[in-house]
């Protein structure tokens, strides 16, 4: 396979960064965009090669409308762009300020939306191109104190359900999904945070890296979607299969494996502006996580057991 020109939204950290360095290895033209141009650089540093660094908001539609000419006029033309720039916010919805819930819902979905409309109004022209959004496993379930990002991520998987739908008239033009589980990143640490406890990844936790490399894939190999997650099958099937089980259950599993005991002052974290992310991996999140994941799985098969040895009614 030829050098392809990747367009990367939220190349700074995380998903975003590891896809870049894969790709960078494949030896495919880059264009990173983030928020945040020091650790941009970073990344296009790490990538070497052929790299343009081009600083982007992406709930700014004239940013990402600028990022598309611009990765034009140096290249001439767009392979692929992933999307993978995101905010989050934890607490309850009623204890999440109006602004910073509807900054998330800018930025996690108008965002996504703003990156699409750019990036298929370039692969129309072209005839061919693949568009990859991040959407995430709260993108087919929900949880307590995650309203905003669960709405924004919802309304993403519609958004990609109906591209894929309005370009069937164009065979070489793939709308692509990546569904995430749990990822060591460091969106958790720099979310905003109404729940009083720094968030982490509930277990089992995937590298970032494993991430980048189903980005690469869905480039190499575009498909409708692709869920990288050991337990992103296992906790969808109770949500939709035993909803009465799975409301009873997810609460106090996100308080006991989806928040930290590390106490933390309301706070907007990186929701309207970048802020430094610090790539620091095991040392967040350690193997004690393991442990945890298991007696969040025994709960739930238990229960999932119980309520069906009852013959519980789904409704």
């Amino acid at each position: 396979m030829g050098s392809r020109v990747v367009v990367l939204t939220g190349a700074s950290s995380g998903i975003g960064r590891a896809a870049a360095l894969a790709f960078a290895a494949r030896g495919d033209k880059l264009v990173l965009a983030a928020r945040g141009l020091l650790d941009l650089e970073k990344v296009a540093a790490e990538c070497g090669g052929n790299v343009l660094v081009v600083p982007t908001d992406v709930s700014v539609r004239t940013d990402v409308d600028d990022l598309a000419q611009a990765a034009l006029d140096s290249f001439g033309r767009i392979d692929v762009w992933a999307d993978t720039a995101a905010v989050m916010a934890y607490g309850r919805f009623e204890d999440l300020p109006p602004h910073v819930f509807d900054q998330v819902i800018t930025t996690d979905l108008l965002g996504p939306a703003n990156v699409a409309r750019a990036a298929l109004r370039v692969f129309r022209l072209q005839g061919r191109g693949t568009l990859i959004l991040c959407s995430s496993l709260v993108g087919h379930i929900t949880a307590p104190a995650m309203s905003a990002y669960a709405t924004a991520k919802w309304g993403l998987r519609a958004l990609a359900r109906t591209l894929r739908q309005e370009t069937r008239d164009a065979p070489d033009i793939h709308v692509c999904q990546l569904v995430p589980g749990s990822v060591d990143t460091p969106i958790y640490a720099s979310a905003a945070n109404y729940a009083g406890f720094v968030g982490r990844p509930p277990p089992p936790v995937d590298s970032a890296a494993r991430m980048g490399a189903g980005v690469v894939r869905l480039a190499d190999r575009p498909r409708r979607q692709l869920s990288v997650g050991a337990a992103n099958r296992i906790v969808e099937f109770g949500f939709v299969a035993l909803p009465p089980v799975y409301d009873a259950l997810v609460g106090p599993l996100m308080h006991r494996l989806g928040l930290s005991r590390r106490p933390v002052s309301p706070t907007d974290g990186n929701v309207f502006g970048s802020r430094p992310r610090v790539e620091d991996g095991r040392a967040r999140y350690g193997r004690t996580a393991v442990g945890a994941a298991a007696l969040g799985a025994l709960a739930l098969s238990a229960a999932a057991a119980l309520a069906l040895r009852r013959g519980l009614r789904v409704r």
